[in-house]
């Protein structure tokens, strides 16, 4: 019975350093994860016998199960490597399964149709966004693809836009434009002039500036504009006034004031206004005119410079002008348990319901989904130290194992010798 003992410590052993090699082999693969034998001994059955007098008939590999540990994290350039920094999976999926796959490896590139893939071609799953770019937190798996083309412009009057928005401290020291009757070219007409650059209907910009004229001594203030240097009406008009109470807050209502409308020769709409200038948390103090905030949620059309993805899995193009628009989320998948995976090769696994359980797909952060971070691999989480000493011990094993073979066979030599 040694000789069979022997032989299954031999075997054990070998398959050990079958999976000590395996885990040297990959310590610089992205996304891999080590694994470790466990052994089992063997005992004959028997239907006499007691633990008192039982023997056992050597050792077996129980399991090898995977370590699912943190990897350390490195920074690339890369804006599409993605490393999980705690629980899930990534959901891949392939025109040659229809079962989805789950991996740890973030090296994700673009291919020729915008789906974002990783080097065995398959394409990333996650939660596209709706059409006014909102980016769901569940939904449908889908590939996310990120799409061509330019981004639309906005003008600056559109719904998405919102009010023009002006937070300005105007003098209270101030008193009445030396010459009376506004006009923009003559400075003399006006107390001070702020500009903003709006978009029409075609993402076209205009200059428009805003002329503030005291309308009496300690008094309001008439609020004048041009675009691109062209007033509305001839002779100028004013748009407003704006009047303050004796601590020099706003006391218009509304805060807004509505800007009229100008022909345009661009194309786009026309008669076209800007819309409306929201001076709410501007000033009368008795301090120098500041111009603290003007601002407007217009702009031209951009061209994707580039991708980006945030902790949370939202993936976002970044365009030419300044803007960014999202493009969909990505999904982690998380199991119950994950050693009951299937491995696939390529850093990739299959869910086996019924060891592994169902996958649960939810955005990063979400439950006990870890958070992604761009830029990033998540490397090995083999330890080559640890390993170079299993794989002595593992050595040890096996040559103990074959001295009790070869002393097994002495004995029997020597039986064989007897006279």
């Amino acid at each position: 019975m040694a000789f069979q003992q022997g032989l299954s410590g031999l075997n054990a052993s070998s398959m050990a350093l079958d999976v000590i090699g395996n885990n040297v082999a990959n310590s610089s693969t992205v996304g891999f994860k080590a694994a470790n034998a466990h052994f089992a001994d063997v005992y004959a059955n028997s239907l006499g016998g007691s633990g008192a007098t039982q023997v056992g008939i050597g050792t077996s590999i129980a399991a090898v199960q995977q370590q699912f540990t943190q990897g350390n994290l490195t920074s690339t350039s890369n804006p599409l490597d993605i490393a999980i920094n705690g629980n899930g999976f990534f959901c891949m999926s392939t025109a040659n399964s229809a079962l989805p796959s789950y991996t740890r490896n973030g090296q994700f590139h673009v291919d020729k149709m915008g789906y974002i893939i990783n080097d065995q071609k398959q394409q990333l799953m996650g939660f596209a966004a709706l059409a006014d770019g909102t980016v769901p937190v569940a939904g449908t798996l889908t590939a996310l693809n990120i799409p061509p083309g330019t981004m639309a412009p906005r003008s600056t009057d559109a719904a998405l836009s919102g009010n023009m928005t002006a937070v300005l401290n105007l003098d209270s020291r101030q008193g009445v434009p030396t010459v009376a009757t506004f006009d923009p070219s003559n400075p003399q007409s006006y107390n001070y002039s702020t500009p903003l650059t709006v978009y029409d209907t075609l993402g076209n910009s205009h200059a428009m500036t805003m002329y503030f004229a005291r309308a009496s001594a300690g008094g309001p203030w008439n609020v004048y504009a041009t675009l691109d240097g062209v007033s509305a009406t001839t002779p100028p008009t004013a748009v407003g006034t704006l009047t303050f109470n004796s601590s020099g807050v706003l006391t218009t209502t509304p805060t807004t004031l509505t800007m009229p409308s100008w022909t345009l020769s661009t194309g786009a709409v026309s008669p076209w206004s800007p819309g409306k200038m929201d001076f709410a948390g501007t000033t009368q103090f008795g301090s120098t005119f500041s111009r603290d905030r003007v601002t407007q949620g217009g702009y031209t059309t951009g061209s994707l410079t580039g991708v980006s993805v945030a902790a949370d899995g939202t993936v976002q193009g970044n365009y030419s002008n300044s803007q960014t628009k999202g493009i969909g989320r990505v999904a982690l998948a998380t199991f119950q348990n994950p050693n009951g995976l299937l491995s696939m090769g390529n850093n990739q696994w299959q869910a086996v319901e019924a060891v592994s359980g169902q996958a649960n797909i939810q955005a990063p952060g979400a439950g006990n989904s870890g958070l992604l971070q761009s830029t990033q691999i998540e490397e090995s989480n083999v330890d080559l130290t640890k390993e170079l000493v299993n794989m002595i011990t593992q050595q040890r094993n096996y040559q103990a194992n074959a001295q009790s073979i070869k002393t097994q066979d002495q004995i029997m030599q020597t039986l064989v010798n007897l006279r």
